[in-house]
């Protein structure tokens, strides 16, 4: 019984020693800035890095010269029917499980926390129309020239898997979070060394936007925006 107990407790250790280290480690990195290079285009687009205070979600004008996000993500997928105000588009990624089956934390499963956690399961993009952004500690406006926007651009349709047309997949749920947004398959796999905030986090470096060297937490990546 002895034996038992000893090895239970060094299971035990081992797990909090990880978790404190792999806390510690995120920390440190996520508030490391990554290198960037100054451009020298005019900085003429306005996007957003906007949390819910768990996930990072990418915000970018609805239309644009170089993107009309409609095109890729069609209002016709939304719940509701007032879409002519719509100003922006979110976007963020992450375990279609969690996604689709925790609307909210009191509905989080142990099974569904163990697949996110260890990339067993699929991923989907949820894309979320806005009307308007209202700036916080939560939501930071950054303008990007048209090459950072582009990038952007680029690494949302590379996550994106896709039907034989070439076109987004369109998941068909109830579990929509409200009547402005919809979820789309996603390629790639969720763990807890590559989250829904490390996907936002990569497309903030490739864009030579502000960002950490490595970002698990949606914190460690508005620290780069605070002023």
């Amino acid at each position: 019984m002895k034996k038992i107990m000893k090895v239970l407790f060094g299971v035990i250790f081992g797990i909090i020693a990880i978790l404190l280290i792999y806390v510690l480690t995120e920390s440190i990195l996520s508030r490391m800035s990554a290198s960037q290079t100054a451009g020298t285009l005019p900085k003429t687009i306005k996007v957003f890095v906007f949390s819910n205070d768990v996930h990072t979600d990418l915000v970018f004008p609805i239309r644009q010269q170089q993107m009309d996000w409609t095109s890729l993500f069609p209002l016709t997928n939304n719940l509701g029917t007032d879409s002519s105000s719509y100003q922006y588009v979110g976007v963020g990624w992450g375990d279609k499980g969690f996604y689709l089956n925790t609307p909210e934390w009191k509905d989080l499963k142990a099974s569904t926390a163990f697949v996110a956690a260890t990339g067993l399961g699929e991923t989907a993009l949820h894309v979320s129309y806005h009307k308007k952004m209202v700036l916080s500690d939560l939501c930071y406006e950054y303008m990007i020239d048209s090459i950072q926007y582009q990038t952007l651009i680029d690494y949302v349709k590379g996550s994106l898997d896709l039907d034989a047309a070439g076109k987004p997949i369109f998941i068909h749920t109830t579990a929509q979070y409200g009547q402005d947004d919809a979820f789309y398959e996603a390629k790639g796999s969720y763990s807890m060394f590559h989250s829904c905030n490390t996907w936002a986090n990569t497309a903030l470096k490739k864009a030579n936007m502000p960002a950490g060297i490595w970002a698990s937490f949606d914190k460690g990546i508005l620290s780069h925006y605070k002023k």
